[in-house]
């Protein structure tokens, strides 16, 4: 039962940001959205009732939401920009092995997207067997495994180990 509320309340509180108002109809649609969704996909979502609410859990994501959307994307972008903007375009692409060592697939994927949706970095495959993301790296700082994790994913991996591990 847990599991339910849990993915009704997020599913509700997405709702909510993505229709823009709050009005009633929005309140009893989200609701409705909320439960059908929470009532089709919570066994799937969700495989530990106790971690679901957890709000250590939750307090962990809310830090990664905004260290990750202040201070990271604005760092890539101005970087990526300055890139862009330079008279030489000064870039040094290529595909580089980054490391993981999370547990679950949440935190993998959060790792992952976090990579790509992150300016000069992109994830274009993933090995499970050898724990490895291939990831195109806008300028290439190095290419051994170990500072190419410190280098593009440590500070996802904290965050992905605290909310879903």
């Amino acid at each position: 039962m847990l599991r339910v509320i849990s993915v009704g309340l997020f599913a509700f509180i997405i709702y909510i940001l993505f229709s823009g108002s709050i009005t009633l109809y929005d309140i009893i649609t989200g609701v409705i959205v909320a439960l059908v969704v929470a009532l089709a996909f919570s066994k799937t979502i969700v495989r530990h009732d106790a971690k679901s609410l957890d709000l250590r859990r939750l307090i962990w994501l809310l830090a990664y939401l905004i260290h990750y959307l202040t201070i990271i994307e604005l760092k890539a972008h101005l970087d990526v920009a300055k890139r862009i903007l330079h008279p030489r375009m000064p870039i040094r692409p290529g595909i580089v092995r980054v490391p993981y060592t999370t547990k679950t697939d949440y935190g993998v994927v959060l790792v992952s997207n976090s990579i790509t949706n992150t300016p000069g970095t992109v994830v274009v495959d993933l090995d499970e067997s050898k724990k490895v993301l291939y990831v195109h790296w806008i300028d290439v700082k190095a290419i051994e495994p170990e500072q190419t994790y410190e280098h593009i994913s440590k500070t996802f991996e904290k965050y992905a180990k605290k909310i879903f591990d």
